[in-house]
């Protein structure tokens, strides 16, 4: 939900790239969504029909069930009216919708009244909401049977909720992320990670502005300040694997020239990935600072040229 992004100074940035997507909402795509009830009528109709090896013709005792050529239409419905009133699964709905009215009638009434920008509140009520319903056989089904139940706000509430819950993991994750030898295998794992929460944050800003809309059009002032936070925190660990490798390059003193070489293009992929970072983050603080021109001082010492990545 939701850290930053004099010999050999890099170019400048460019500019700031804002905060993205870090949760990819599940939405229908389209008019056509998957359907709740489709798979259990199937069943449903084939151990009827099929199990009990009813053969459906146009014999005078079905055209009289089904009404007839005339009023086939209105057969064929009180036919599956009769079928669905049968079914182990309408039963089991009707009997939720019965005996979890009076929780469910208030569950509308707090999600219509809710409204936060505090996110542990958000949180806590998310979580309120799925104790509720996950007792139902199916949440579509039963809630469909109470007059204008909430259902929009449900699911922004649960996205604002989910999005937030996977920002703040990333966040988590940044604040705990060890930093042990080897530096390659350090910065091979930095490396993914901050390319992967890169893309999603950037995926999110392009629809940044109409999920803030959405938000708060259902009553939530989402705190879109954990994006700045999981920015600084990416500065954080990448100075952190600047330090790593410098510590390292510093051990090599007396090695060969092959160690030499190879530790030198380790100094000049950090240095990369640190820069990616800033131009992520759109900026750095002090200490990334002052160890990106180390870093680039002994990238650059002896050198015309950086090492070839």
């Amino acid at each position: 939900m939701a850290p930053k992004r004099s010999i050999g100074v890099p170019p400048p940035p460019p500019p700031s790239v804002p905060a993205g997507r870090l949760l990819s909402r599940q939405q229908s795509v389209g008019k056509l969504k998957k359907s709740s009830i489709m798979s259990s009528l199937f069943r449903e109709l084939k151990t009827k029909l099929e199990g009990s090896r009813l053969q459906i013709k146009l014999s005078s005792r079905t055209k009289k069930q089904f009404g007839g050529s005339a009023g086939g239409k209105e057969g064929l419905a009180a036919f599956l009216r009769e079928l669905t009133k049968r079914s182990p699964f309408f039963q089991q709905i009707e009997e939720d919708a019965q005996n979890h009215a009076k929780t469910i009638l208030e569950l509308k009434a707090a999600i219509n009244s809710f409204q936060t920008k505090d996110m542990s509140e958000l949180i806590k009520f998310q979580q309120h909401m799925e104790a509720i319903l996950e007792v139902l056989t199916d949440e579509n089904q039963v809630l469909a049977k109470f007059e204008d139940f909430p259902i929009k706000k449900l699911e922004t509430i649960r996205a604002a909720a989910a999005l937030y819950s996977k920002s703040n993991l990333v966040v988590s994750n940044l604040k705990n992320w060890e930093v042990k030898s080897p530096a390659t295998q350090l910065l091979n794992k930095f490396d993914c990670y901050f390319t992967k929460v890169k893309e999603e944050l950037d995926a999110f800003e392009r629809t940044k502005d109409e999920e803030s809309r959405n938000f708060k059009s259902h009553g939530i002032d989402f705190d879109f300040n954990i994006f700045v936070t999981i920015k600084e925190l990416m500065v954080d660990v990448s100075s952190n694997c600047m330090e790593l490798v410098l510590k390292e390059w510093g051990e090599t003193k007396g090695a060969n020239d092959a160690e030499k070489k190879a530790n030198k293009n380790l100094l000049w992929r950090a240095f990369k990935l640190a820069f990616r970072v800033y131009s992520f983050a759109g900026g750095n603080d002090e200490r990334a600072d002052k160890l990106a021109k180390e870093l680039a001082n002994e990238v650059l010492c002896g050198s015309s040229s950086p090492p070839k990545p």
